[in-house]
């Protein structure tokens, strides 16, 4: 075996990648992305048995977000940028070690390496398999994902200058936990719901960091055409990026596009002061490999994901920042403040032909929850007089496997009296449906990016009291919810930990999931997979 992954939906055979990812990650890079996180374990480690306060770590905090960022699926494909960060976060291990009286370290605290082959030698022995109970090893990897997807979010907070001391040392304390052969199933199944406790807080706080800079999304129609002049399309999730690239481009003639989960940039007050932020270009992350072709202009990717382009052309065409890195493309560093520069990006963009028309039309949303809870007495109205039956949480990932098509269907032909809460990408399989309105509330409420399904939670805390209900799951919501990479596995954990049940996910249950961790969280709490559509929607809306 040259390799073993199994974090994304969209493994081989729902049972894990062998050879090569399906994402399209080479050996070498899941190799690499494995000794990185097993060097984070260690670092993890000397900071908990040395009781430092992750508030004196400064730098340290960041660079851990960052390398756990660096190993989400879709988020870098660059082994010498790995390679790189590997020997960053050692050096950086190693000068946390001076000065400390620790003994009994584990290997991960200690090991050496120099070249390529020796990390790659390394990390043969300490991937996902190096854990042999299979049930032990389906919890770590549980909570690693977590870990990934709740340390993208405190990255993007961070770079906003917010961060939460109680989210940096738990990202410690539960890597060093791992790291721990003698851990049971009981002490890990607590800390995968205190995981979620901790996502909760870690959505609370990028929700905070972006209303505070850019204030509470509003309702917004945003524009799916096209205009004639020369562009620039933005992918990923870091609004700061977004920010400093507007900036750079006013006056400049190029227009700014968004592209997949920056879309919801649209609906925040800040952003709708620059007249060339033109609109959305495109779909789900997926399609980028024929969307990008039309676009013809510079892409930047400020996150993941990435699909690796297919032509030499294209790749020519694409940046990437911050956590993101592919073979080929140029990448933007910051300067000490943080500032990117972004100036290569804009001359190219003024080479080359404005997008070509793939759609027109707009699209609306903006449905975060301070604004729902300002219609709050609207939509508490529609339940009460029968207009709305059901929500249906929709909230989730996108994906390239035909049996997504599930959730179109599904959505399609739910009761007329029912309104779908959504966030992340899973929403352009379904929002550009002519569904209609009830009362003038539209049938799809989109609140944004995948972490802004906290604001989906709140909007059902809120809900919950305007009824005077003692339980959430007594409201009338349903949640047949998608996902495909890590922050979405964080965000099951944020609903788990809020005592949310019966949560139907799909297309399939996670690979990484044993039969007996399975079992357990369908005991406990519910979960289940989908069926078809006819047979969900029967359950879920059973006929008298």
């Amino acid at each position: 075996m040259s390799m073993f992954c199994y974090q994304c939906q969209e493994t081989a055979r729902n049972q894990g990648c062998e050879v090569r990812g399906v994402c399209g990650k080479t050996e070498e890079v899941a190799k690499l992305q494995d000794l990185l996180i097993y060097t984070l374990k260690g670092i993890a480690t000397i900071v908990v048995q040395a009781k430092l306060d992750p508030d004196q770590l400064d730098q340290l905090n960041y660079k851990m977000m960052n390398s756990l960022f660096i190993t989400i699926t879709n988020a870098n494909f660059d082994d010498t940028a790995i390679e790189r960060q590997i020997t960053a976060m050692l050096a950086a291990r190693d000068q946390l070690k001076q000065g400390l009286q620790l003994t009994g370290l584990p290997d991960a605290a200690t090991f050496e390496v120099g070249d390529r082959a020796s990390m790659l030698k390394k990390a043969a022995g300490v991937g996902v398999l190096a854990t042999e109970n299979e049930d032990i090893r389906s919890l770590k990897q549980l909570i690693t994902y977590g870990l990934k997807g709740m340390a993208a979010y405190a990255e993007h907070a961070y770079n906003l200058g917010h961060e939460d001391a109680e989210v940096n040392a738990f990202l410690y304390t539960a890597l060093a936990e791992l790291l721990r052969e003698d851990i049971t199933a009981d002490e890990l199944v607590s800390l995968t719901l205190r995981t979620g406790e901790i996502g909760i807080k870690t959505m609370a706080l990028l929700d905070a960091a972006n209303t505070e800079k850019y204030g509470h999304p509003e309702i917004s129609q945003v524009n799916i055409g096209v205009r004639d002049n020369p562009a620039i399309l933005v992918s990923g999730h870091d609004l700061t990026d977004l920010e400093q690239l507007l900036e750079q481009t006013a006056g400049t003639g190029v227009d700014v596009y968004t592209h997949s989960e920056m879309l919801p940039a649209h609906y925040y007050p800040f952003f709708k002061k620059y007249p060339h932020l033109a609109g959305n270009y495109g779909n789900a992350w997926w399609k980028q490999l024929d969307e990008f072709a039309s676009f013809h202009g510079p892409i930047l990717f400020t996150t993941n994901c990435i699909v690796p382009p297919k032509s030499d052309e294209i790749r020519q065409r694409i940046f990437t920042t911050g956590s993101t890195g592919f073979p080929g493309c140029t990448h933007i560093l910051p300067d000490a403040d943080g500032k990117k520069d972004f100036s290569q990006i804009i001359a190219l963009a003024k080479t080359l032909p404005a997008p070509e028309a793939i759609e027109q039309g707009s699209i609306v949303g903006g449905f975060a929850h301070n604004q729902v809870l300002a219609l709050a007495d609207k939509v508490i109205e529609a339940v009460k007089s029968g207009a709305v039956k059901k929500f249906v949480v929709m909230a989730g990932c996108d994906g390239r496997v035909k049996s997504r098509s599930y959730y179109t269907d599904f959505a399609a032909n739910l009761p007329k009296d029912t309104i779908i809460l959504t966030a992340g990408c899973a929403k352009y399989r379904y929002n550009k449906l002519d569904l209609g309105d009830i009362g003038g509330i539209p049938r799809v409420l989109d609140a944004g990016q995948c972490n802004d399904s906290y604001s989906l939670a709140l909007i059902a805390l809120a809900l919950k009291d305007a009824f005077g209900l003692e339980d959430i799951n007594d409201l009338p919501i349903i949640y047949n919810i998608a996902w495909y990479e890590q922050k979405a596995v964080l965000v099951l954990l944020a609903l788990l930990a809020l005592g949310v049940k019966n949560i139907h996910l799909g297309p399939t249950l996670p690979g990484f999931l044993s039969p007996n961790v399975a079992q357990v969280l369908v005991e406990k709490f519910g979960i289940a997979g989908i069926g078809g559509v006819e047979d969900d929607l029967q359950l879920f809306f059973p006929k008298a």
